[in-house]
């Protein structure tokens, strides 16, 4: 197979290129290249900018407002807007229940959904995780009880990311105790705005308020707002996380973190000599590129068997793995060549980092990206858990 981009995937990165040179405001590409945060707003206002082109969701099939892209172009696509410091769009709603809903759901479904997510009129969370369900997600005890054309949900979901900005939640919930775990569960989506239910934040270590838990007291959902079939929602479940784990990888983001590392590297200290010139250093940041690179082709390798037909098995949990532990290594190495000026993590210095003697553009978020990148090898489906698939399909341990 030929991993090599032809003639007309080169010229769709120049597009790309120049649609980015043309629309994404320097305000957000400089926040982005120094790794500092934007708000809900600023997402908001990129992603809006993308479906007027008609680029935001690039993965739907085309009746749906998709782009009709292969697999290299969205490759493609991603690889340049995290170069270019475009902001990294939501994708609860993009690139995780809109695929459930045009592959499971009514048509009811996807005319009254799938237009709002591309409008960014409705944000979406994700309720999966459980206090005693997160790996092992076919434990979860959330109960959904119907009576007549509702359905009743208790229970409780933690690690919610960004429920309090949410109008809308996709949800696993148990509506028959007595099947076998992955059998008795169903997909429904939930109106955040219902009676009952309660959102309570999580401050995590990088002092971020990202994740929630969400509590549910005898809130009622239509029966309409079930995706597929009653007790069949595993499916929908698998099908999304393919979806989730495959985007976690991030390629392209890590790509970007690499030329960051890099830059901070090449910068002058007060003597006049910069870390790239100290021997092992230099071969810290050779080793996670040589890892990256390979991560890389093995993605490249992928969308060609994509594009020849293929259809790819357990890629995506390896994909997830390297991904995350590069991610991992990366933000650490940035931390180190940062050094004593990555230690603050307060607000003022998450927004502008002006004290900083040295590394002004990256100090104030180095701290804030590596203990973010921690959690990476977690959500989605634990890096354990991943090895495990891969012993199961392809080594058929």
């Amino acid at each position: 197979m030929d991993i090599n981009f032809t003639p007309d995937e080169l010229a769709f990165r120049e597009d790309v290129r120049a649609f980015l040179r043309d629309h994404l405001p320097s305000e957000f590409a400089q926040r982005i290249v120094q790794g500092k945060r934007l708000s809900k707003e600023h997402q908001v206002q990129w992603m809006r900018t993308l479906n007027r082109q008609g680029w935001l969701a690039p993965a739907w099939p085309v009746e749906f407002g998709g782009t009709g892209w292969s697999d290299v172009q969205k490759h493609i696509f991603d690889e340049e807007c995290f170069a270019a410091g475009a902001p990294k769009v939501s994708s609860f709603g993009l690139k995780m229940v809109a695929p459930v809903i045009i592959k499971f759901g009514t048509p009811e479904q996807q005319a009254r959904f799938l237009p709002r997510i591309l409008t960014c009129e409705d944000w979406w969370c994700q309720g999966y995780s459980e206090p005693g369900a997160g790996s092992d997600l076919s434990s979860l005890k959330t109960r959904a009880v119907r009576e007549g054309d509702h359905y009743v949900v208790n229970g409780q979901k933690t690690w919610t990311t960004l429920a309090h900005f949410a109008d809308w939640m996709f949800c696993l919930v148990r509506t028959d105790p007595e099947a076998r775990q992955q059998r008795g569960i169903s997909f429904l989506l939930i109106d955040m705005k219902t009676p009952g239910i309660t959102v309570r934040p999580i401050i995590t270590l990088d002092g971020e308020h990202e994740v929630n838990e969400v509590f549910f007291d005898n809130v009622q959902v239509p029966v309409g707002n079930l995706v597929g079939e009653e007790n069949q929602g595993w499916t929908c479940a698998k099908y999304l996380l393919t979806h989730e784990r495959t985007s976690i990888g991030g390629i392209a983001q890590n790509k970007a973190l690499l030329e960051r590392l890099k830059r901070i590297a090449r910068q002058e200290l007060r003597n006049g000599e910069a870390l790239i010139d100290d021997p092992l250093f230099r071969a810290q940041i050779a080793d996670v590129e040589m890892q990256l690179m390979a991560a890389e082709m093995s993605s490249l390798r992928t969308l060609a068997a994509v594009r020849d037909g293929g259809v790819p098995g357990a890629e995506s949990s390896y994909l997830k793995i390297k991904g995350t532990e590069i991610r991992q290594a990366i933000t650490w190495l940035i931390s180190k060549a940062v050094g004593p000026y990555a230690m603050p993590f307060i607000e003022e210095e998450l927004g502008y980092g002006e004290e900083a003697l040295l590394y002004t553009d990256y100090s104030s978020a180095a701290t804030y990206q590596y203990l973010d990148a921690r959690k990476a090898s977690i959500y989605g489906g634990a890096n354990e858990i991943q090895k495990n698939i891969i012993a199961k399909m392809i080594l058929e341990l």
